[in-house]
């Protein structure tokens, strides 16, 4: 009989920092080849939350809670900014609803 050994696989600061990478880059890839409004708006969100991943893990490894502190800050602005808009994006797309983000251009006042 042969033991096996179960390898305990502990999630590091590297392992977030690697998943908010790639968040990050699923994210930025969204917003650079999409052109609904709404779909580039949560790519948005998804690359500033896999900023705030970033900002926790490296707090808890350096063990400062500043990243911490930061992370909640962010958080609560960007409730704002998608509450307002969301908002704003909905209001267009129920006005026109095969608007692109190229089509928005017109609003430039």
């Amino acid at each position: 009989m042969t033991a096996t050994v179960a390898l305990a696989l502990e999630p590091t600061p590297v392992w977030y920092l690697l998943l908010a990478a790639l968040l990050f880059g699923v994210g930025a890839f969204g917003v650079m080849i999409r052109r609904n409004p709404l779909i580039m708006f949560m790519c948005v969100e998804l690359m500033l939350n896999a900023v705030n991943l970033s900002f926790v893990a490296l707090a808890r490894s350096l063990g400062d809670i500043g990243g911490q502190t930061t992370v909640f800050f962010v958080m609560v602005v960007a409730a704002a900014e998608v509450v307002v808009g969301l908002g704003i994006i909905v209001a267009i797309l129920r006005r026109r609803p095969n608007t692109t983000a190229d089509d928005m251009v017109e609003l430039k006042g």
